[in-house]
């Protein structure tokens, strides 16, 4: 089926609803024996030609679903509960991810210490083996501490970073070009994805910046895009390969909307309950069947709306908790669930028979 035909219809049907959510409101190739090589750089979105590929032709690097996995703690959140990670690890690598990201956001990274952090890497890829990638979330606002834990990544053998946009600092988008390209360039070897989440980093790494890493670096292979801003997806999709430059939803409320503007996939937190649910929906929209594919994304759409009525990870490590997952308390200053969040959610898990009545 050509998607393109269907882009209306898919923009129709599934955009609108998402207006409402608080995630909105808040070239051709070279020859290179590397999967990302690229194009030459260009210098501003007036001056490139957009992508004449429709569709990709090899496998993304990282795959279509990618696991921003919780940190399991002890039950006063003093120490890393490294068993459980590794058997968290182990079940979402058998339900349906591709790849992990590990000590992201989701895996409350701000409290990690980078022993820890290292640690969980280490632990993480020896629990999944071959069966899927781990991503180390390697980023920071100092460019040359985001260097070292990429070489330690590395040194680890790991499948790839996640670097996301300083925080704090609020660099320039030149500062934003140097930093990123400063940290691919020290592992040329190792995949990286970017990370745009403005409202966690208090500044917004345009479309033009993001278009002039993926066509300068060639290990820049992908963005988890969280800006909630569809025009903006748009003009980075416009201006890059799709078989080898990837675009991840941030939020897995857009997956579906962002799979019909040349999406690869989602970065996503509801995987660590439904993970084959959502596998089956991206192979049944690639299939063309897009109205199973909505009907899969209207059956968990208050599942993707109520993991986030808190500051993740706080409703997704409550909600493991609900289903036997000893992953403990988020650290401080992350709280405990509200009461009503607590009830909110086990009525939830009841009703998509996750959780038994």
């Amino acid at each position: 089926m050509d998607h393109s035909l269907c882009i209306d219809i898919h923009l129709t049907f599934i955009i609108p609803s998402f207006f409402s959510t608080p995630s909105l409101r808040a070239s051709s190739l070279a020859t290179s024996t590397k999967p990302w090589n690229r194009s030459p750089p260009s210098v501003s979105l007036s001056t490139l030609h957009m992508s004449s590929s429709s569709s990709s032709s090899s496998p993304p690097i990282f795959g279509k679903l990618i696991t921003a996995m919780v940190t399991p703690f002890k039950p006063d959140g003093s120490c890393v509960d490294y068993v459980v990670a590794e058997q968290l690890a182990a079940h979402l690598a058998q339900n349906g991810s591709d790849s992990l990201i590990i000590g992201g956001t989701t895996g409350e990274s701000p409290t990690l210490t980078w022993a820890e952090q290292y640690e969980l890497f280490n632990v993480c890829k020896d629990a999944v083996g071959s069966k899927c990638k781990i991503i180390a979330g390697a980023g920071s606002n100092s460019t040359e501490e985001a260097i070292e834990a990429t070489h330690r990544a590395a040194k680890l053998k790991l499948d790839g970073t996640l670097q996301v946009v300083p925080y704090y600092n609020k660099p320039p988008q030149e500062g934003l070009y140097q930093h990123f390209k400063k940290i691919a360039e020290c592992e040329p070897d190792l995949p990286v994805m970017l990370y745009n989440i403005p409202g966690r980093c208090g500044i917004n790494m345009n479309a033009e910046t993001t278009v002039r890493l993926a066509k300068d670096v060639e290990n820049i292979v992908a963005t988890k895009e969280a800006a909630g801003d569809f025009e903006q997806f748009v003009e980075v999709r416009r201006f890059t390969p799709r078989d080898s430059f990837h675009m991840y939803a941030g939020d897995d409320s857009l997956t579906l909307p962002l799979l019909a503007l040349g999406g690869t996939g989602v970065v996503s937190v509801a995987s660590h309950f439904i993970g084959n649910e959502l596998e089956k929906m991206i192979e049944l929209y690639e299939s063309g069947d897009v109205k199973a594919a909505m009907e899969i994304h209207f059956k968990y759409s208050h599942l993707f709306r109520d993991l986030f009525r808190m500051p993740n990870p706080i409703p997704a490590k409550a909600a493991l908790r609900m289903l036997g997952w000893s992953v403990g308390p988020c650290r401080l200053p992350l709280t405990d669930p509200t009461p009503e969040l607590d009830e909110m959610l086990t009525q939830l898990l009841r009703n998509l028979n996750l959780l038994q009545k």
